[in-house]
């Protein structure tokens, strides 16, 4: 591996830890998804926290075993995500759950994907210091997601689901930090 290539690697990981340690605490979500073509609407709003982890913790250890890894393999950072949506109109229940992230190098690794429990992962890259730009592959989809930090209280996130080459759902979040943990 070039020294250059290792350095953007390291880079990039860096910028991660930043950006997951500034995304530490209680969010409120508010969210749109557009359903394409047709361009079917569906509002929701969550609670969304999120908590840092460290290399070398239970959880990354845990997540590296899921995905295979070698024992001798340490996930730089990463981040776990617990969330309670509801309908927005009816204020009915729609979901709630969790998620882990670890990074090593470019790659992100996820407990579980978007439409799948089943481990995943995604490659990142950042087109600057307070945006993130995630792509994950798996059973033919593609899932785009773009996460922007404004100042320390606020962010945007935008969620591109596509099938086939065919885009299929558009999300767009709205995000207030509401506690800092």
């Amino acid at each position: 591996m070039s020294s250059q290539l290792k350095l953007a690697q390291v880079s990039d990981e860096s910028l991660l830890a930043e950006f997951f340690q500034a995304s530490v605490g209680k969010w409120h979500s508010e969210r749109r998804y557009y359903t394409l073509p047709d361009g079917e609407t569906k509002e929701m709003f969550s609670i969304v926290t999120s908590r840092f982890l460290d290399a070398g913790c239970d959880e990354l250890q845990k997540l590296a075993q899921m995905h295979g890894l070698p024992d001798s393999v340490t996930l730089t950072c990463g981040a776990e995500v617990d969330w309670e949506s509801k309908d927005s109109v009816t204020g009915r229940k729609e979901s709630k759950g969790s998620t882990l992230f670890g990074a090593m190098g470019s790659t992100l690794y996820r407990d579980r994907g978007f439409a799948t429990v089943k481990p995943v992962t995604a490659q990142y890259n950042f087109p600057n210091s307070k945006t993130l730009c995630l792509r994950t592959e798996y059973k033919d989809s593609v899932f785009e997601e773009e996460l922007k930090l404004i100042g320390s209280k606020y962010r945007t996130r935008q969620s591109i689901i596509s099938r086939a080459g065919e885009q299929l759902m558009i999300g767009q979040y709205l995000e207030k930090r509401v506690e800092s943990l």
